[in-house]
């Protein structure tokens, strides 16, 4: 553990829905109306990424209008600013897709749970033994869900979380496995942010919640 700091656990609609989807969009005016969608159908948990110029600005009003309903997280932080700017816009978390004890330590200070990436064993209990909330193997589709398996037999108690190239069928094992949660981007969103077919999105979120137990429970 880091310091003093206690370990974070995942904010509860994350918890209890076992489904966080990256939004990656052009642009952050695009988020709203795929998030609209995404939560009338059962979706409890969004990150938002960093590489969408303007997330950290639009946060304060997708969280007025949307954080009622989902947890709305903040993706690809890199750095202690990054940290700072999207902790001070309210996210609900924090995801990172790498292995800094400095953002992790940053983010307990701040008391956002953090999931911070890594692929080896060593990056993976780094992070989980200074008091990350979960890790995130990424990119998962390098692997296979037998790696949860793996790592926890010398870290039993580890809290996964695969992200990168989880499709639904990855998700099912990787959740049979004994995943926190799984983390899904393009095998859900699809062509969303393009102009695609609203309702075919709709379908895609309705079969990705039931798969990880019907949203919150």
């Amino acid at each position: 553990m880091t310091g003093d700091l206690a370990r974070l656990p995942l904010p509860q609609r994350t918890a209890e829905s076992r489904l966080i989807v990256v939004a990656r969009a052009r642009r952050a005016e695009d988020y709203a109306p795929v998030l609209e969608v995404l939560i009338d159908a059962g979706i409890r948990s969004v990150e938002l990424t960093l590489t969408t110029p303007g997330t950290i600005e639009h946060v304060p009003r997708l969280l007025e209008r949307f954080g009622s309903y989902a947890d709305v997280g903040i993706g690809t932080v890199t750095d202690a600013d990054q940290l700072t700017r999207a902790v001070e816009a309210g996210a609900h978390y924090l995801v990172t897709p790498i292995t800094n004890p400095e953002l992790l330590t940053g983010a307990l200070t701040a008391g956002v749970p953090l999931v911070p990436g890594g692929f080896t064993p060593t990056e993976l209990f780094s992070s989980w033994s200074g008091g990350a909330s979960a890790v995130k193997v990424f990119p998962a589709g390098r692997l296979g869900a037998g790696y949860i398996k793996d790592l926890r037999g010398p870290f039993p108690d580890i809290e996964v979380v695969p992200s990168g190239g989880v499709d639904l069928e990855s998700a099912a094992e990787w959740l049979a496995a004994g995943a926190a949660a799984v983390s899904v981007g393009g095998p859900l969103l699809g062509d969303a942010f393009q102009g695609g077919d609203l309702d075919a999105l709709r379908e895609r979120a309705r079969a990705f919640v039931a798969l990880a137990g019907g949203g919150v429970r």
